[in-house]
């Protein structure tokens, strides 16, 4: 993609259970670059971070409906907590975090490993009213 003058754009995230927060978030992402590559957490990874009740959506069917959608060009697992490593060896153009973030909030070592890749770091408005934690609340009230 360099050598071709294109620019990379890479997330990172859960995405446990897709809503249109994601969808927009993601398709706003891929209008940075030219191709827009998803860092996955692993199923463990998510049980790491959300606790023992999830993921809800395993991380084979979690790539496979990011990477249906048309702004998506391809999605990575990762099995860490974080993807400082992954982060640092793609090198990418832009690193995009939605709005529910900003750069103190960043964890450490992805944002070290970022500036040392000389990759820009921006940040996409948060939308509210959509949150799979807050989804799943609305399921569990119901029932």
């Amino acid at each position: 993609m360099r050598r071709e003058g294109k620019r990379l754009v890479v997330t990172n995230g859960c995405f446990d259970l897709l809503h249109r927060g994601h969808a927009e978030y993601l398709y706003e992402s891929r209008e940075l670059g030219d191709a827009l590559l998803i860092l996955v957490n692993s199923d463990a990874s998510v049980r790491n971070l959300k606790g023992p009740e999830r993921p809800l959506v395993d991380e084979y069917n979690r790539c496979y409906l990011l990477s249906a959608l048309a702004c998506v060009d391809a999605t990575v697992v990762f099995d860490g907590k974080r993807c400082d490593r992954e982060l640092r060896e793609l090198a990418a153009d832009l690193y995009v975090k939605g709005g529910d973030y900003t750069l103190d909030k960043l964890d450490p070592a992805e944002r070290a490993a970022l500036e040392a890749a000389g990759t820009k770091i921006c940040f996409k408005p948060f939308i509210p009213g959509f949150s799979t934690t807050r989804i799943v609340e609305k399921i569990r009230r119901s029932l």
